[in-house]
Parts: structure tokens; sequence; C-alpha cells
């Protein structure tokens, strides 16, 4: 049941002032964690949206294109970031950017033709499986050296890209820690999740427009399933506040809020789960 009326002018200020908040707290979490701010925007703007009353047939859609919507410029001035560092291994992102921008077709395709339930079940599974990596990865684990054959990274690619838009992320939540195992240094990692953010989220937001145009029952100020207030609320909120997080960072027992972290991740997901199957 809806709080206030979708239309009134106090639903529309309660929507503005919780966003804000979304894109603060996702900035900082950011900063400190080393994630992606999306695995953060989603879950906040779907449980933000149930409380206001949005209607569940858009609501995880308007999440997820949403978050995608948010990172292309934090994820176009992070990769320029990792570029002047020198933390761009551009043969990696060679290697792996076609099959990528494959995987994202795909997931673009695919988000078109799911239901609101079918795309919370993609997020709480996925989520499910960052929280637990995030909670017992062990320090030095390792799958092999390097990126596999072309095959195994043509798969690699496109499943990064085709679960990190429908699942609203960049790539830094996926690639980063499965390119680490693959004994990629962290620094190339995460400038390489840089990049890869950038070329998921541009296609997969214009899809999550293209697709959202003309259904009924989403949250007012929306471009197709991109909420438009949400975008120009959450951005600057998020860039101002992740460099507070990696000041903090320095002064906090990280690994203990990264299991902190696991363990909202890991609810979020369950309670995603008991809305499906209740």
């Amino acid at each position: 049941m809806e709080l206030f009326n979708q239309h009134s002018g106090l639903w529309l200020l309660g929507l503005a002032t919780a966003l804000l908040v979304t894109g603060l707290v996702a900035g900082v979490l950011a900063g400190l964690l080393g994630v992606g701010g999306g695995i953060v925007i989603v879950p906040v703007l779907y449980h933000l949206f149930t409380l206001l009353g949005v209607d569940e047939s858009v609501r995880m859609h308007a999440a997820v294109g949403t978050s995608l919507a948010t990172i292309i410029p934090t994820s176009i001035l992070s990769s320029r970031a990792h570029r002047q560092r020198g933390s761009l291994d551009m043969a990696l992102i060679q290697r792996l950017m076609p099959s990528v921008i494959v995987g994202v077709i795909v997931g673009s395709v695919a988000s078109r033709f799911l239901s609101g339930a079918s795309l919370t079940a993609v997020f709480a599974c996925m989520a499910l499986l960052v929280a637990l990596n995030m909670a017992f990865k062990r320090d030095g684990f390792a799958l092999r050296d390097g990126l596999p054959g072309p095959v195994g990274t043509a798969l690699l690619g496109s499943g990064i890209g085709g679960v990190s838009t429908l699942m609203g992320i960049g790539g830094g939540t996926l690639s980063v820690p499965i390119l680490n195992a693959l004994r990629v240094p962290m620094h190339t990692a995460v400038g390489t999740g840089a990049m890869l953010g950038m070329v998921i989220s541009v296609p997969g937001a214009l899809a999550f427009v293209l697709n959202g145009l003309d259904v009924p029952l989403r949250p007012p100020l929306s471009l197709g399933y991109v909420n438009l207030l949400g975008m120009a609320l959450i951005v600057p909120a998020t860039m101002a506040t992740t460099g507070w997080g990696a000041t903090l960072a320095h002064r906090i027992d990280a690994k203990r809020l990264r299991q902190v972290f696991a363990a909202f991740l890991a609810l979020t997901a369950l309670r995603m789960f008991y809305g499906l199957f209740t």
C-alpha cells in the first residue's frame, strides 16, 4: 500500500530526500569497500521503491535502470583517473571488451522480456554470491595465472557484461574479484573494472530507457526505467562522498566492515527471495 500518493508534493519530497541519502551512502561505501556504487544503489532503491509504493511490476526495472545511469559519469571519471595513474592494461581491456559488449547486448535484450520477479531473482542470486565472496575470500586465493584461452575469455567477458547489465551494476563488482583470482594485480583489476563499467553502463542504461518507454506505473520523473530525479541527486552525492569513504577506510577495520556489508547484501538477497515466494 502506498504511503503517499505518487503525484503529491509530499511523496516527491520524500523520494528526493531518500535518493539523496542513497547517493551519500553509496559513495561512502564505495570508497570504504572498493565496490561499485551499483551494488549499493540497486538494493537501496529497491527497498525505497517498495516503501514508497512503486508497483512491483516495475520496481526492480526502475532500480536497475536508474543505477546503470548513475554509473555512467562516475565510471568515465574513474577510468580517466586510472589511465592517468597507469593502472589500465589496454591489452587486457582489448581481450575482454568485445565479449563484454556482446554480454551487455544479450542482457539488454533479456531485460525487456524478464518480469520484475525474474530480475529480482537474478540480483538476489548474484548479490548472495558477492556477499559470500566478500565475507569468506582468502587472501592470495587464485584460480590460475592470467585470462583463459579465447573461448574461456569470451565466456568470462560475456558473463560479466550480461549479468552486470541485469543487476544494474558496473563491471567492477564482478570483474575485480574474478580478475584478481586470475592473478591480475589488484590496481590493474580495479582500473579494468572501471573501464568495463563505462562499457556496460552506457548501452545498458540506454536499453532500460528504451525498454521502459510508455510502460505504466513507473515512478514520476522517469525516462523509460531511468528515474531522472534519482540520477540528478545520486550522482553528485556519490561523487562527493567517495573520497570520504576512502579516507575512513584508513581509520577503521576494513575487513570487519566488509563482513558487515556482506551481511547486509546477504540479508537483502534473502529478503528478495522471501518476497518472491510469498
